[in-house]
C-alpha cells in the first residue's frame, strides 16, 4: 500500500471530520456546569475518572462551597468529604483548595482566560485548559485526553501514530494546524463522543461506525 501523502491525509481528515459533524450535530461538555469556576473544579476532578462519577459529586460540592472564596476557607478533609468516591480524591481535594486560594489571591476570585494563567493554578495542565478556554470563555482550545490520543492514532490523523507514548502536545499542535482555530473546542468534542461510543479502546465498533470506509484501522483491532 501506498503511503499517504500530507495533503491526501489532511483532506481525508476533513472528509472524515465532516462524517464526525453530521453523526454529532451539536457535541457539548458532558461535564455539569454552570459557571467557569464550577467547570475549572469539575475538570479537574475528572482526571482518571468518568464525568459521569464527576457529575454525581459536583452537586454537594459546589452547594457546599459555591464561590472560589469558600472552596479556599475549606479544609482538604471537608473536600474530600464530598470527593472520596473519586480516583485520587486525595491529591484533587488538595489541589482544589489550593487553586481556589490562587483564584483569591491573585486573580480577584475569577477564573482566567489565559494558557498560561490556567496552568499556573495546581492541578491544571494543558488539557484542563483548554477545556475551560474553549467551553467557559469560547476560545479555541483543543482538549487532548485519552479518547482524542486513540482516535488521532488509530485515524492516522497524526504522524505519530505509531508511537506507544504519544506527546499530546505534539498531537495537540499537529492536529489543530489542520482545521480552523473555531473547530478546535467541538472537533475534540466529536472525537472524545465517538470514542465513548463507537471507537472503544479494547473492541472498536468497526461494523458500525461511519468512518469505517475510509479509517487505516478499520476491521484491524479488536
Amino acid at each position: 500500500m501506498a503511503a499517504e501523502s500530507k495533503k491526501a491525509r489532511i483532506a481525508r481528515m476533513h472528509e472524515e471530520y465532516a462524517i464526525l459533524c453530521q453523526e454529532i450535530p451539536a457535541p457539548k461538555s458532558a461535564l455539569n456546569f454552570n459557571s467557569p469556576f464550577q467547570l475549572l473544579v469539575a475538570t479537574v476532578l475528572s482526571a482518571q475518572t468518568t464525568d459521569k462519577q464527576v457529575n454525581k459529586v459536583t452537586p454537594a460540592l459546589f452547594k457546599a462551597f459555591p464561590s472560589p472564596a469558600d472552596l479556599a476557607a475549606a479544609t482538604v478533609g471537608q473536600v474530600e468529604n464530598l470527593t472520596h468516591s473519586l480516583g485520587f480524591y486525595r491529591s484533587k481535594s488538595k489541589h482544589l483548595v489550593e487553586l481556589a486560594a490562587q483564584l483569591e489571591r491573585d486573580f480577584g476570585g475569577q477564573v482566567p482566560h489565559t494558557m498560561g494563567e490556567l496552568t499556573s493554578l495546581p492541578g491544571v495542565g494543558r488539557k484542563t485548559a483548554n477545556v475551560v478556554l474553549g467551553n467557559a470563555f469560547g476560545i479555541p482550545g483543543f482538549p487532548v485526553d485519552t479518547h482524542v490520543i486513540r482516535l488521532t492514532g488509530r485515524l492516522r490523523w497524526r504522524t505519530d501514530w505509531r508511537s506507544a507514548k504519544p506527546d499530546p502536545v505534539h498531537i495537540e499542535e499537529e492536529i489543530t494546524a489542520c482545521f480552523p482555530a473555531e473547530e478546535w473546542t467541538d472537533l475534540s468534542h466529536r472525537l472524545i463522543l465517538h470514542g465513548r461510543a463507537i471507537c472503544h479502546a479494547r473492541k472498536p465498533d468497526c461494523a458500525n461506525c461511519p468512518l469505517n470506509d475510509s479509517c487505516p484501522s478499520a476491521g484491524m483491532l479488536g
